[in-house]
């Protein structure tokens, strides 16, 4: 699929939008500027762009634990995201939901979610919501390796086949459900082979080629618009920092790490537009704007106001 240079540049900018996110919320935490718990997707920046770069405007997102970047590449706000995280009134939340719970309707995202598998349920019912309403809309729905082996994946999946509704299952694959090897807690090789089991292609990427990504999700995006049912997209990625922010990763190398950083998604594709033609000082003004924005993002949210406590229980329904 021919991929436009508009289109190619803006994954490009995605990508370091989402990676320059991560790593200032690194930074905070590390502070102690925001509390709970965050769950960072650095090194994953291209599954969520590519796969995300497939859809139409209209089309819906549901998202995970690790969602920054599907906000962000789905056009979430970077002011109202750091905002959220550091518990202030003006966040996606006003401050009262945090990292987990982001959500922006108007731009397609029903939401991140805390609990493994949540959003695949979620998923399913508003491509149902879609078939029955004939509107066109395909949802997206991200999730990791672990939720695979919840029955959650399994009871959605079977529906979604069956009734042949337009969701796109991406299970980005960083190896790891927490701590746990993904071979040592699945009876398959790869998660894409759970598809056979509901009779829907199921299809392994290389998740650090946001091109490779946009290309399987684009097509399953198109199958499923036209009434051909669900897919089910395995990316193979790898997340370089902890689970989350307590997770000193005790359970693998950092020679394994190292080796995953060379297979640094963005850099690899700056290599690739470069080999395209595409100006170094173009990609270098891109990489600079996207800095300034994080840094004017954050500004606003640290000088955006705290909620008080008299309305804390606003929006609290039981």
């Amino acid at each position: 699929m021919t991929l436009s240079k508009e289109k190619k540049l803006w994954m490009y900018r995605k990508m370091h939008e989402i990676r320059n996110f991560e790593l200032e919320v690194d930074r905070l935490f590390k502070a102690n500027l925001i509390w709970g718990t965050c769950h960072l997707s650095v090194g994953q920046e291209a599954s969520a762009v590519g796969a995300i770069a497939a859809l139409d405007e209209k089309d819906m997102i549901t998202s995970t634990h690790r969602g920054h970047g599907h906000c962000i590449a789905k056009g979430g706000k970077l002011p109202q995201m750091f905002a959220e995280l550091l518990g202030k009134e003006t966040g996606y939340c006003r401050g009262r939901g945090g990292s987990m719970h982001i959500a922006d309707l108007e731009m397609g995202n029903l939401g991140a979610n805390g609990i493994v598998a949540g959003g695949i349920p979620i998923a399913t019912g508003a491509a149902l919501a879609s078939k029955l309403k004939k509107d066109g809309k395909v949802t997206l729905c991200f999730f990791g390796d672990g939720a695979t082996s919840q029955g959650a994946f399994h009871e959605a999946v079977n529906l979604a086949a069956v009734m042949k509704l337009p969701v796109v299952y991406v299970c980005e694959n960083n190896l790891y459900g927490m701590s746990v090897p993904f071979k040592k807690a699945s009876a398959v090789e790869n998660a894409a082979d759970r598809a056979k089991a509901y009779n829907i292609p199921g299809i392994i990427v290389d998740g650090n080629d946001v091109e490779a990504v946009y290309n399987v999700v684009k097509e399953a995006v198109e199958r499923a618009r036209k009434g051909e049912g669900p897919s089910l997209i395995e990316a193979k990625t790898y997340r370089w920092l902890g689970h989350s922010k307590s997770d000193p990763r005790v359970y693998r190398t950092r020679e394994e790490e190292e080796e995953w950083k060379q297979k640094c998604p963005i850099k690899r594709y700056r290599q690739q537009l470069i080999s395209e033609g595409i100006e170094e000082e173009v990609l270098n003004k891109i990489e600079k704007e996207v800095e300034d924005e994080i840094k004017k993002a954050l500004e606003y949210a640290q000088n955006s106001p705290e909620p008080k406590v008299e309305e804390i229980m606003e929006g609290v329904y039981a």
